[in-house]
């Protein structure tokens, strides 16, 4: 009788506890960096270090597409941003891939950021930015538009991380900005280069 009292009284902690799965990094081989190749959109991301959050407050919409360079474990990046009302497009930047400890590096105007790709979904982007103390994860898809069951996985990760809902900040497909890998049309406006 009192084994069944423990856990019946223990039961309402339980399910009131979400239970936090841990962020498993993708050990980097031949095929990881292929998985990489081709257009992303930015989804939704959270971070406590102070660059990233100014810049997540700001950005819109978000979408990058990688490609192979001529030097193995580098790609070269093209990224489109709306920042407030304008578009952006920077094609100057390069992901290193580290294989000796799962990371990515992204290399820009002297300005390095690494991450971690973490397991999910071969259609998912989930990156585990890696800023001293400063916990960051984003989120990004092949399409604009993830499941709901992806979408709250990923929510876990976050309040998991301490993140609240004010923390985080989606883009929205409506601020699209037009990408240079897609078909345009006559009336298109072009990005800004920066």
């Amino acid at each position: 009788m009192l084994p069944v009292l423990v856990f019946l009284l223990g039961l309402p902690l339980a399910l009131a506890s979400p239970t936090c799965a841990p962020l498993i990094p993708v050990t980097f081989d031949n095929a990881t960096i292929a998985r990489l190749l081709g257009p992303w959109i930015y989804i939704v991301g959270a971070s406590r270090y102070p660059p990233y959050m100014e810049e997540l407050r700001g950005l819109k919409y978000g979408a990058f597409s990688f490609s192979p360079s001529s030097h193995e474990d580098e790609l070269n990046v093209i990224e489109v941003t709306r920042l407030n009302e304008t578009c952006l497009q920077r094609n100057t930047s390069k992901v290193l891939a580290f294989r000796h400890n799962s990371t990515l590096a992204h290399v820009d105007d002297q300005v390095f950021a690494t991450a971690k790709l973490i397991q999910s979904d071969e259609d998912l982007l989930i990156l585990n930015h890696l800023n001293d103390d400063f916990p960051s994860l984003s989120l990004s898809a092949r399409t604009p538009n993830v499941s709901k069951e992806q979408l709250e996985e990923f929510r876990s990760h976050l309040h998991c991380m301490g993140f609240t809902e004010e923390d985080i900040f989606f883009t929205s497909e409506k601020d699209a900005c037009p990408l240079p890998w897609e078909k345009k049309d006559e009336g298109d406006v072009k990005p800004q280069l920066k």
